[in-house]
């Protein structure tokens, strides 16, 4: 600012000067006149320069006192932000000295103590040692006493004493001999029972591999390297879509789709195929020929309910009882084929009811009804016979059927002959050589409910039990789930299985967390 009217002063003064050297050349009245009004302007400029530089000052006074003072304000947080981390700091550092204090107290108080009960300890022991003399004394007494008395001499009493022993031992050992013999007994009719369910199982292995594995062939085996695809992405992509465990082995130009579900692994079963045909194996083709293959599957289940229904001359059936119907085929029960269960205990029924006189094709409509409770999804609890009878009521089904389904297993009250004869059809169906594997059964029951188990958590969209259930493999809303919460349910889910159930060796929680976005090229 003082270099402004450093610079302006002269400036001013050289125009005064100029001004007057014109007046002074012309010496005319005009020039005079001029000469006063430059004068007079000159006075003005310079005025007018005065209070402009006096209002630069002012401004900037005013700018570097706001500029101090913010800075000041700035200076005196910091300070006071670092007076209470200081005396936030010296309050823990006192807190720790005094609890080091406490501690040290304590310390020295136990020490108190554990010399004074070292010393206790010493004192009983001398006291100990005492009465042991005391004793010893008495003891020596007492048998010298004894031989008075008795006539005996220790020897001669040791003998006595020893033939009496002998006696009770061979008392005991006879009864413990005879407790080993009757425990022997009930172990081995445990061990005969074990033997034989092990049997059992292994006639039924081949069967039980059947239910639970399709094959799908393929033309070489360099096509297994494309079904796993660079880095196991086609295949985890396949098992995600799916929920059946694929086994790509040494097994020459084959590859083994794994799964307790049979509607599942059919689905898995077109699908591979459909893939490997097709040549294009990626991800998001995977999951477009798997979703195609269940639409299929479900119009396919429709046909085959129609088809049961026209093999067994019935009629007249809702259309939601008859889809349950065909997804019978994808059904077991105690690895029985519940469709071929089903329709067996319908021949069986009419059969029954036709030597009795009674109506055959009411039999054999609650015959192939008696276990239709099995098609409902999992999710919905209670006795299949139940579920079964509700189904069947909420389909308008005849009184008679509806009674039939519901009380084959004695669940409700029969109020029909056709009602006992579907019981016993389905006790001659089940009874039959062969027809069913109560092992499988519970396998299947123990991985539904550990899918059932997973699902119940928020958050969880899909669940598939794979690895013959060594394996649980849970789909997540990315939405509701973020990835510390993934973590979490991981180890909540392990935790209430081995909370909840029983099962062999582990079972693997893998909760899968995926963001897809989708863009369209037009």
């Amino acid at each position: 600012m003082e270099l402004e009217l450093i610079v302006i002063i002269p400036m001013v003064v050289v125009l005064i000067v100029v001004f007057f050297y014109l007046g002074w050349v012309s010496n005319t009245r005009v020039g005079k006149k001029s000469i006063v009004a430059a004068a007079e302007k000159s006075e003005q400029l310079i005025q007018d320069a005065k209070k402009e530089a006096n209002n630069i000052k002012r401004e900037k006074l005013l700018e570097v006192k706001d500029e101090w003072y913010k800075k000041k304000i700035e200076f005196d947080t910091e300070i006071n932000q670092k007076k209470q981390k200081i005396q936030s700091l010296e309050k823990q550092i006192q807190q720790r000295e005094e609890n080091s204090e406490k501690k040290f107290d304590l310390v020295l108080q136990k020490e108190k103590e554990v010399r004074k009960l070292e010393k206790q300890l010493q004192e009983y022991k001398i006291k100990l040692d005492e009465k042991s003399e005391e004793i010893k004394k008495i003891e020596i007494e007492q048998n010298e006493k004894l031989q008075k008395i008795s006539g005996l001499t220790s020897e001669e009493a040791k003998k006595m004493l020893m033939e009496n022993m002998v006696n009770q031992a061979k008392t005991d050992a006879a009864q413990t001999i005879k407790g080993i013999h009757d425990q022997a007994k009930v172990d081995a009719k445990k061990e005969a029972q074990k033997i034989i369910v092990q049997a059992i199982q292994r006639t039924a292995a081949d069967y039980t591999i059947e239910s639970t594995v399709s094959v799908v062939q393929i033309q070489n085996d360099e096509m297994k390297g494309r079904i796993i695809g660079k880095e196991g992405r086609n295949i985890r992509a396949f098992e995600s879509a799916t929920g059946v465990d694929v086994i790509v082995d040494d097994t020459p130009e084959a590859v083994i789709l794994s799964s307790f579900d049979q509607f599942r692994r059919e689905i898995a079963r077109i699908s591979l195929e459909r893939l490997i045909a097709d040549g294009r194996i990626h991800p998001a083709r995977i999951e477009e020929v798997v979703q195609k293959v269940a639409q299929e599957l479900e119009e396919e289940i429709l046909r085959e309910g129609e088809n049961t229904l026209l093999q067994l001359g019935l009629h007249n059936m809702h259309q939601e009882l008859i889809k349950h119907i065909g997804r019978m085929r994808y059904r077991s029960s105690y690895g029985q084929n519940l469709l071929q269960h089903s329709v067996e205990v319908a021949y069986l029924t009419g059969i029954m009811a036709a030597e009795l006189g009674l109506d055959p094709i009411m039999a054999k409509r609650a015959g192939l009804l008696h276990d239709i409770g099995k098609t409902i999804d999992k999710s919905v609890e209670g006795p299949h016979a139940l579920l079964g009878y509700a189904l069947t009521k909420k389909y308008k089904e005849h009184p008679i059927v509806v009674n039939a389904v519901g009380s084959h297993h004695e669940d409700i009250e029969m109020e029909h002959p056709i009602a006992a004869l579907v019981q016993s059809a389905d006790a001659i169906s089940g009874a039959r050589p062969g027809a069913r594997r109560e092992p499988l059964e519970s396998y299947v029951k123990r991985l539904e409910n550990l899918e059932t188990l997973a699902k119940s958590f928020e958050g969880v969209a899909k669940t598939y039990a794979i690895q013959a259930g060594r394996e649980i493999r849970v789909v997540v809303e990315h939405d509701k789930i973020d990835d510390v919460a993934a973590d979490r349910l991981a180890r909540e889910i392990a935790q209430k299985i081995e909370e909840e159930m029983d099962y062999p060796g582990q079972i693997k929680v893998v909760v899968i967390r995926e963001v897809r976005k989708i863009g369209y090229a037009k």
